[in-house]
């Protein structure tokens, strides 16, 4: 298994997580696959996927990090540990979540939207804060947070696109999760068409990096 800190620094290098968030388990597995064929090297599989544990299963032997998003509690938080998520995902902080994942040195990424929910992530060993929805701010908002907290680090997830990425990374942000525009694009045009715009992000990275 990973250490944290390498899971956290390979999500950092990356810039980039794909939520994917299946209609079916297939649908997942396909998604994630396309993504992954497209240059993504993070994915995030959420639990609102049916039967979400065969495709962590499913994509054990794929050369990226994978972890599990939209962990609710401590057991589902177990359970995807115990079928290989390499990192937890949540829409909002659950301290229980962050014991659990302390205990087996996961990292824990909480949705947070205040600064004193960032405080008790925080306070609770979490490394990199997702803010979520990042639909309802602005890029400056990460400066602002700063301010007070130098020290968070910050994945705007939610609302996330090609046209505002950039805003994004230049205001700050760590790392971007990026989820309904692939699965938008599954639904249009198949796997090919993920796999298109997977490569249009890493592409964008890159010239970020440059």
């Amino acid at each position: 298994m990973l250490p944290k800190h390498d899971v956290l620094q390979q999500l950092i290098d990356e810039k980039i997580v794909a939520v994917i968030r299946g209609g079916t388990a297939e649908e997942a597995v396909q998604v994630a696959k396309s993504a992954i064929r497209g240059g993504i090297r993070a994915i995030e599989l959420t639990y609102t996927t049916p039967e979400v544990g065969q495709v962590l299963n499913q994509l054990a032997d794929e050369e990226v990090i994978v972890g599990a998003g939209t962990v609710l509690d401590s057991e589902t938080a177990r359970h995807a540990i115990l079928h290989g998520a390499k990192f937890i995902v949540s829409p909002n902080f659950q301290k229980s979540i962050a014991a659990l994942c302390n205990r087996y040195a996961v990292p824990y990424l909480p949705g947070c939207m205040t600064i004193s929910e960032m405080v008790k992530a925080m306070e609770s060993g979490c490394d990199i804060i997702k803010l979520f929805p990042a639909n309802q701010f602005e890029p400056s908002f990460i400066s602002s947070v700063q301010g007070p907290l130098p020290y968070v680090r910050i994945m705007p997830t939610g609302g996330i696109s090609l046209k505002n990425i950039n805003e994004w990374l230049d205001a700050g942000a760590v790392a971007v999760g990026i989820g309904s525009d692939l699965t938008k694009a599954y639904r249009a045009g198949g796997e090919l068409a993920v796999k298109q715009l997977a490569a249009e992000y890493v592409t964008i990275i890159k010239k970020e990096d440059n």
